[in-house]
């Protein structure tokens, strides 16, 4: 019935194969509690349990994620009043600490270029490095340059620290590499003027560069990345529920509403979150538009990916410790369980690693840590999982592939367990460590400091997977078919940690800078005063490759104009060419005026139509077994690319 179902469209179908998935893992979870634990000796028991709490931290992350993402909200834009005079002022604030200028600057420029009254906007940079470059280029650019003598509180203390120089009564902050569209004011502010009560509308993080999975692995706008399940699924389902919270850029907050809690929140790492959870105990709503109207950088390195991921999970265990949302006044019951489910999320640290190493105490020493024959776990476990499968590919399957959580889950696992652990004992440990941003990799290379957990994990059950065998077919053959699960158990943890060290071989990043494939509208005027007209393939703030569809007779280092458009507007811009190539060109610009700059992110950047439907549409739909498939080749490239990592080693 439930292949057949899945067949159909329309959210009731969605809604009966969540419940069925819901109750199957319900009555599987039960059997396990009730029937199976195995507590015949310390070591049985110390595992059986073990196990146990594993699968019913994965059974809570389920049915709350079920519940948190069953009805997304698809929220449309609240049209402002035709009459300007009635839009409120609105600060913009672009906190950095010890990002380079080169990064700072499209961002900058791309604040001033959002339409707005120039009377009631204004753009700061909130300079926490306290550097005369900055200083001397908000004077140049015209925007504000606000600092202070310490940076105490870290990002939010330099935010809180502008609120002291500020009047807007709204603010709208950006992290410091992320490049705003023209139109994002009025996209994301008609809300609050109809609703007195709303404190914050957040939009989603989109990334113009690939993460350090989506790069080591080619994935890069095939399959969905880590971010694109949250702002694609979570925070819309979370605002059918008004728990959608804020998450440090690309958002407004009202300001009065900051200055009744007392401003950001900074008694913990994820400043971000604990601020949206005090504006919802407050009696504040909250909203999130779908709709991406700004662009940054993603992590380079899978060390630095880790660092950030190991900061937000200390941070959301700082907020359960210190302000658990399952307590205190001011929340909806939903509010509580999504505010939950998002702070449960980073404790799967040990339960991944238990689902990892538990086969192997059979295979090693013959513990059963399940008590029960083997088929009679197959026929409780397989519906559970298959359901589980199946609910996930329907609800996720535009954002996420099938087994990619267990990937990314698998890949963290061992570095977000410490910090979590260290946050529930001690709220009070830890620091904001900044993200970097903006590097490159000059050589591709093995992290052996990030991934050695990764290759340990796949040794230890590669022997397990040997020591099956033997245990099949010449020891303990009577239990043939408890060996066979076993293996089975393993073979999938080899093929996810395979998976992982794949992400661990950090291919090269040469380039310095970002590019962005766009086609747009583009024109040529030569030296000769031909003219010719084009589109571009991708741009970057450096210079842009072209398609024409004319042979233009231009030698490399000759000198043209090129022109760009935005509607009605004609942007030129003095360029030499790089590469001739049949029908493409490649140019680079020549060094560019702060105007021309400037008029270069309107065409490009600041588009309102800038991200829509920038990742490429995909062929196919997520299915299971095509996502495991997909898994098993990025698995065959770890292993390769770990043979050859201990060559070179070696």
């Amino acid at each position: 019935m439930v292949f057949y179902l899945r067949r159909y469209a329309g959210s009731y179908i969605t809604l009966v194969l969540v419940a069925l998935s819901a109750v199957v893992s319900t009555r599987y979870l039960y059997w396990r509690a009730t029937e199976t634990l195995n507590l015949t000796t310390l070591v049985n028991s110390t595992f059986s349990i073990g196990l146990l709490v594993a699968e019913m931290y994965a059974w809570l992350i389920l049915v709350m994620g079920l519940f948190q993402s069953i009805w997304p909200l698809n929220r449309e834009s609240t049209p402002l009043p035709e009459d300007e005079s009635l839009w409120p002022t609105v600060d913009v604030l672009i906190p950095t600490y010890n990002e380079p200028l080169s990064v700072v600057r499209t961002t900058v420029m791309a604040a001033m270029l959002i339409e707005w009254p120039d009377a009631k906007k204004k753009v700061y940079i909130l300079d926490d490095g306290r550097r005369d470059e900055f200083r001397a280029f908000a004077e140049e650019v015209g925007v504000g340059y606000i600092t202070r003598s310490d940076n105490k509180f870290a990002k939010a203390g330099n935010i809180n620290n502008a609120f002291k120089r500020i009047s807007g009564e709204f603010v709208a902050i950006f992290d410091c590499d992320h490049m705003a569209t023209s139109t994002f004011l009025k996209q994301t502010m008609g809300g609050f003027l109809t609703d007195p009560k709303l404190a914050l509308v957040q939009t989603p993080h989109h990334f113009l560069t690939p993460d350090p999975f989506e790069r080591n692995l080619g994935s890069f706008r095939r399959i969905p990345n880590e971010g694109e399940l949250f702002y694609g699924l979570v925070q819309d389902g979370n605002d059918f529920w008004n728990a959608s919270f804020f998450c440090g850029s690309c958002a407004v907050l009202r300001r009065s509403a900051l200055d009744e809690i007392g401003g950001l929140a900074t008694d913990t790492v994820t400043e971000d979150a604990h601020t949206s959870l005090n504006l919802h105990r407050k009696g504040y709503n909250s909203a999130y538009i779908r709709v991406t109207m700004s662009a940054g950088l993603a992590t380079e390195t899978l060390g630095a990916h880790v660092k950030q991921r190991m900061r937000w999970a200390r941070g959301m265990a700082q907020v359960f410790r210190l302000d658990c949302p399952l307590l205190g006044k001011g929340l909806t019951f939903a509010q509580r369980l999504c505010y939950t489910n998002a702070i449960f999320h980073f404790l799967y640290g040990f339960p991944r690693l238990f689902f990892l190493l538990s086969p192997l105490t059979y295979l090693f020493f013959e513990n059963s840590i399940i008590n029960a024959p083997a088929w009679v776990i197959a026929v409780y476990a397989l519906p559970h999982l298959i359901m589980g499968f199946i609910a996930n590919s329907r609800l996720q399957g535009e954002f996420r592939h099938s087994f990619w959580n267990e990937v990314y889950e698998a890949a963290l696992a061992w570095y977000i367990m410490w910090p979590t652990l260290g946050a529930m004992i001690n709220p009070k440990k830890g620091k904001f460590d900044v993200t970097a941003k903006g590097g490159y990799i000059e050589r591709g290379f093995f992290d052996w400091k990030i991934g050695m957990p990764y290759v340990v994990l796949f040794l230890l059950n590669a022997f397990g997977l040997a020591a099956g065998f033997l245990r099949m077919f010449w020891f303990n053959t009577e239990d043939w078919d408890t060996a066979l699960l076993n293996i089975a158990w393993t073979s999938y943890n080899l093929v996810m940690i395979g998976a992982v060290i794949a992400v661990a071989m950090e291919t090269r990043q040469i380039r310095k800078g970002w590019r962005v494939e766009k086609e747009l509208p583009a024109g040529l005027l030569l030296a000769s005063g031909q003219q010719f007209e084009c589109e571009t393939l991708d741009y970057a703030m450096t210079g842009v490759r072209l398609k024409v569809s004319d042979l233009v007779s231009v030698k490399p280092g000759e000198s043209l104009t090129l022109y760009l458009f935005r509607e009605a507007q004609r942007f030129e811009f003095p360029a030499e060419v790089v590469v001739n190539n049949a029908n493409e060109l490649r140019l680079k610009f020549n060094e560019l005026t702060l105007e021309q700059e400037r008029d270069l992110v309107a065409a490009t950047l600041s588009r309102p139509d800038a991200w829509i439907n920038w990742i490429k549409v995909r062929e196919e739909v997520d299915h299971p077994l095509r996502g495991f498939s997909e898994l098993l080749g990025f698995s065959r490239m770890g292993v390769k690319r770990m043979k050859l990592a201990t060559r070179k080693a070696a």
